[in-house]
């Protein structure tokens, strides 16, 4: 099992635009995302330059349908 990455929202945020997803909406730092081929979301807190928890990247990982691997070759 890979150890997941240390990214901060905003990056995190780069990464999934680059792969197809949309920004649908935004709530103060916290913007909601979308995959309409999927039909997959998420919300991505971007909190200045703060770097996500292990746990919460993990769970929006989950909610993606993406593996650590996956996401490791996406960077």
């Amino acid at each position: 099992m890979t150890n997941l990455p240390i990214i901060s929202g905003k990056r995190l945020l780069k990464v999934l635009l680059k792969i197809g997803f949309v920004v649908i909406r935004q709530k103060g730092s916290h913007v909601f995302v979308e995959d309409k081929t999927r039909s997959l979301r998420t919300v991505i807190p971007i909190h200045s330059n703060e770097d996500l928890g292990k746990g919460l990247l993990r769970t929006i990982l989950n909610d993606l349908n993406l593996t650590v691997e996956e996401f490791i070759k996406l960077l």
